[in-house]
């Protein structure tokens, strides 16, 4: 069962929140980079998610005319092929949506879900995420009762961001000051609208000092502790204990410490991007500047096909990102916890 079926899928989220670990959340923008990332979770004993934003399915969906939707389900139906070869089990996922992409990405591949569940079929992907942290909380929330509806009757669960994240992803930017946290009363308003399970399981991205992209240690102040916060905020009003299954954006750059805490707070996914891209490029950099002479024909010379066919410096990426990828399940004390 390579590809998680929706009871799998919850499966997986209910052991990581009770064994206080997480799922790494991989971005892909390629059938090498697919690879790459079901390699790790392989060589990690750990399953795991593997998720396209709306820039990767626009890659994905070639040049010609970048359709978002076309891109993202090539790759989602290949990755139901190849990942049978892995003993691992994974689920699919779209990343950040934003408002104005609703209509050309996510709507469409709940349509799509829609039908396969209709002929007695398993969802395409397995959850969906609606970013809505560029609107007021009000307007993001109207819009994913809507979304979480559909995902609902599709078999498939829902991730929201109800308050910013700092940096840009994909376009949608924030900047880096106090709003980057989320209240408990955001997180109360949130239950209102969304409920607490009975009106469909939805994954929370709250913000406790994200940045997405690349910064050092201590250039935002992280508090993991605030989700803790949040729970707790939650389950006096509402008598639900540990309520929400978190989601940890804008990662890279975090502490051990900040990542243990944020595990023991309820994260059971976290996004990795920045740092699995750097893995993938950084090795094919090193062979063009060691082969500068074979990758090209320098005055007049005919090169080495050996050194700049795609497969010798591809295997190197591949290598590179699995082992990130590896690195990540252990920081996330994934690794060894995959489905028997």
């Amino acid at each position: 069962m390579p590809i998680a079926t929706p009871e799998v899928y919850n499966e997986m989220l209910d052991r990581a929140k009770a064994g206080k670990f997480a799922y790494p959340a991989i971005n892909v923008t390629s059938t090498q980079t697919l690879h790459a990332a079901l390699r790790g979770f392989a060589e990690a004993e750990s399953d795991g998610i593997i998720q396209i934003s709306t820039g990767g399915a626009e890659f994905l969906g070639g040049q010609w005319n970048k359709d978002m939707v076309t891109g993202s389900v090539a790759l989602a139906e290949f990755a139901h092929i190849v990942a049978k070869k892995y003993d691992i089990t994974v689920a699919l996922h779209t990343d950040h949506c934003p408002k104005d992409k609703l209509d050309g990405y996510v709507r469409p591949l709940l349509a799509v879900s829609e039908e396969r569940v209709a002929r007695g079929e398993n969802p395409l992907f397995q959850s969906h995420m609606w970013d809505g942290s560029a609107e007021t909380l009000a307007d993001n929330l109207a819009i994913a009762q809507e979304l979480l509806e559909r995902a609902r009757a599709a078999k498939i669960i829902l991730e929201v961001e109800i308050t910013p994240t700092g940096g840009e992803e994909d376009g949608v930017s924030h900047e880096i000051n106090d709003s980057l946290y989320t209240t408990v009363d955001d997180a109360i308003r949130t239950v209102e609208a969304l409920g607490l399970g009975e009106k469909g399981r939805y994954l929370l991205a709250a913000s406790f000092g994200n940045v997405h992209g690349v910064y050092k240690p201590g250039n935002v102040v992280l508090r993991p502790e605030l989700l803790k916060e949040l729970n707790e905020g939650v389950s006096a009003k509402y008598g639900k204990a540990s309520p929400f299954d978190f989601v940890f954006h804008g990662g890279s750059g975090s502490t051990e410490a900040e990542i243990a805490l944020a595990l023991d707070n309820g994260v059971v996914k976290m996004n990795i991007d920045t740092d699995t891209q750097y893995a993938f490029t950084r090795p094919v950099a090193d062979h063009m500047f060691r082969n500068y002479d074979g990758v090209l024909k320098v005055d007049g010379e005919v090169g080495s096909k050996k050194t700049y066919d795609p497969r010798t410096w591809g295997k190197l990426a591949e290598a590179s990102m699995a082992a990130r990828v590896t690195e990540a399940c252990a920081n996330l004390r994934s690794t060894g916890t995959k489905l028997k």
